[in-house]
């Protein structure tokens, strides 16, 4: 009995992984066809779309679905995407960025404000908190891609503006706007990325709790949950060994 309920268990949580992975898969698509759309199918000149080849390459998403995604760009539908940012407080006091992609604004809009008010949260003008953030690419790599002074090394040599090393990984920095070019370099040296994304860094922390951090959390769950909802951040901090607790429940 106890290893039936084991393996019931095991296929939950595979079945819980494909739907994440299904629903990321889902979100890179609709951001390689906006990008396409935007400028031209061809990555070498559209470096948009170039970036968002290059995130879902380092999400392990099929090239097949990322030529889908750019045909899609050119097959003549009617599916329009805009896109929209949203900025609100959380729970305690914590600053929200939320990116969505959007086909229907009234309906988003409704949504992320619902989640919001929902989670103990409002939402609110914008500008209201992306004053307290910086925009800056991240790239991603695993520690077998090198020692930590040859991943230096390279992220000097292709521009980067700051490598942080651990024991699982490294987190090399740049500027939003040499992102694409910094990631190509490194690619090149390295070899592909664990990931290759453009965020919104806090230069402005909200210290919380423990149960400050698991409502924040929940609300972060729920944004990312929803279709639209591509990119959320937020500036809040909690101990590391909160944080360690929190992400083993």
């Amino acid at each position: 009995m106890a290893g039936h309920s084991q393996f019931k268990n095991i296929m939950h949580r595979k079945g819980r992984q494909d739907k994440i992975r299904s629903k990321l898969f889902s979100k890179l698509s609709r951001e390689i066809t906006v990008a396409a759309k935007m400028g031209t199918p061809d990555p070498d000149m559209n470096p948009r779309l170039r970036l968002a080849v290059q995130n879902a390459k380092a999400q392990s998403m099929p090239k097949d679905n990322i030529d889908r995604a750019i045909s899609k760009a050119s097959s003549g539908d009617d599916e329009n995407f805009e896109e929209v940012r949203y900025e609100g407080y959380g729970p305690g006091g914590v600053a929200v960025l939320v990116e969505a992609l959007t086909d229907n604004r009234n309906r988003t809009g409704g949504a992320v404000r619902s989640y919001f008010t929902k989670h103990g949260g409002n939402l609110g003008s914008s500008g209201s908190v992306a004053h307290m953030f910086n925009r800056v690419g991240e790239i991603t790599y695993p520690a077998s891609a090198g020692s930590a002074d040859d991943v230096l090394e390279a992220a000097i040599e292709a521009g980067a503006d700051d490598v942080q090393s651990s024991e699982d990984s490294h987190l090399i920095t740049t500027t939003f706007d040499t992102l694409g070019t910094v990631a190509g370099e490194l690619e090149a040296k390295l070899g592909e990325a664990e990931s290759v994304k453009a965020v919104w860094q806090p230069v402005i922390t909200a210290q919380v709790d423990e149960d400050g951090a698991q409502s924040i959390m929940k609300l972060i769950a729920t944004l990312e949950d929803d279709d639209d909802v591509q990119n959320v951040f937020t500036n809040f901090d909690v101990d590391e060994e909160i944080m360690a607790k929190l992400t083993a429940a």
